[in-house]
């Protein structure tokens, strides 16, 4: 099979973990007979240093153009003064927009050989975590109007959070399906005690469980969520909720697992095409030291594998080979522990390779 992947390096650690997962996808052509064309792209602020903009016209073509996008990370302080519309992190938005990637998928699992690095208590996790957080990607306060003005003497600043029943039903298909192919046990995420976005939300959510009887759906609000992530996080199995708070909730969720350096995620649109990235930053600090974790890159490749070009065994091969690598004992330095062996980045996407 023949797959044409726009490769989106991005910033700081980006290009450093992205070529390790090519590394490994490369390793996965190999064994089971496909062909992987790579196209990359500048995004962030290296685009910004060479064309002004964050992503160029051409390049945004080139992300339509291709079967999925593999995405690094992107930003840093050094574009920290840029204006506004022109800062790194508006490219990721520009790209889920012209791409229609609606729905965003978090895992957050927690890996048996790194229980001791979640924060934590073994008697919480002992049993491990596998949740994932449906997020929608393109609605809400994050694309709705704003402005900045001056009333009465003062600066008043609006950000506005639209949702229309469209938007809340696509997104939350996507959950029940989900949901179907897992535990069939759904939490839908508001705040509809206070919000008429959520009420609407909840509206729809209900009217969707009618046609999955098989899933158990629950309705949490967004605040009780966030206790509940701590206190039991081994209660959730899909969570699905709307922009800032599925932004917010995945982060905290990540850090169950003890390093944000494990977590891929994936964003789908309503076709095939995907962008795949891990969900830690640019990390400028250690930018070019080779001690970055690829593996949450590694891990989204596996996903890019399995959602958009229907490769299950490929991408389950993937996945294996990152249990056997820390079965055998080797980390990097993010989730080193006592007895174990340190590894910088390149080795670790080495050693994925060798178990594919």
């Amino acid at each position: 099979m023949n797959k044409n992947i726009t490769v989106l390096s991005g910033d700081g650690i980006g290009p450093e973990i992205v070529a390790e997962a090519i590394k490994v996808m490369d390793r996965v052509c190999e064994k089971y007979g496909h062909t992987f064309h790579y196209t990359y792209v500048d995004i962030g602020g290296c685009s910004i240093d060479k064309y002004g903009v964050p992503i160029t016209e051409e390049g945004m073509a080139k992300c339509k153009a291709s079967d999925s996008v593999l995405l690094g990370a992107v930003g840093g302080p050094k574009w920290d003064s840029c204006p506004p519309n022109i800062r790194p992190e508006k490219a990721l938005l520009a790209v889920r927009k012209e791409l229609g990637l609606f729905a965003n998928l978090r895992p957050t699992k927690l890996f048996p050989q790194l229980a001791d690095s979640s924060p934590l208590k073994k008697e919480i996790v002992g049993g491990g975590i596998d949740l994932l957080i449906v997020r929608e990607l393109t609605g809400g306060v994050y694309f709705g109007p704003k402005k900045t003005e001056e009333v009465n003497g003062e600066l008043v600043a609006t950000d506005i959070m639209p949702y229309s029943e469209h938007e809340i039903e696509r997104i939350g298909r996507v959950a029940f399906e989900t949901a179907m192919k897992r535990g069939k046990r759904l939490a839908s995420v508001d705040k509809a005690n206070v919000l008429d976005t959520s009420r609407l939300w909840r509206k729809t959510m209900h009217r969707l469980a009618e046609e999955y009887p098989e899933v158990t759906c629950t309705d949490i609000l967004v605040d009780n969520t966030a206790m509940q992530l701590i206190k039991n996080p081994t209660q959730f199995d899909v969570l699905v909720t709307e922009n800032m708070f599925g932004d917010i909730l995945s982060d905290e969720a990540s850090m169950l697992t003890g390093s944000i350096g494990m977590m891929p995620s994936a964003s789908l649109s309503e076709g095939t095409l995907g962008m795949y990235e891990p969900i830690h930053g640019s990390a400028p600090d250690i930018a070019g030291m080779n001690i970055a974790n690829p593996l949450g890159t590694i891990l989204s490749a596996a996903m890019m594998l399995r959602y958009s070009f229907d490769m299950a065994a490929e991408a389950d091969a993937i996945e294996n080979a990152v249990n056997l690598v820390l079965d055998a004992g080797y980390r990097t330095g993010d989730i080193m522990q006592e007895g174990c062996t340190k590894v910088t980045c390149s080795d670790m996407g080495d050693l994925v390779t060798e178990r594919i």
